[in-house]
């Protein structure tokens, strides 16, 4: 059995909300988890990108912590 590591992408919306996509990886694939809304994707490639995309679209969560 693959590991598993997880990583997470972070946002915040316009009221200083924190939003938060879990991104876990096993061998090849990722399945990405909205802490919000309970949102699920599985994704080979591209993510965080695809993270990023659901917390806009979605939360209007586009305040990066890290810029």
């Amino acid at each position: 059995m693959p590991s598993m590591t997880t990583s997470k992408v972070r946002r915040w919306d316009q009221h200083g909300r924190e939003h938060v996509v879990h991104v876990r990886k096993s061998g090849m694939q990722r399945q990405l988890t909205c802490d919000t809304c309970g949102w699920r994707k599985g994704a080979q490639f591209l993510p965080w990108l695809k993270a990023e995309e659901h917390l806009a679209e979605s939360h209007q969560a586009t305040v990066d912590p890290s810029a």
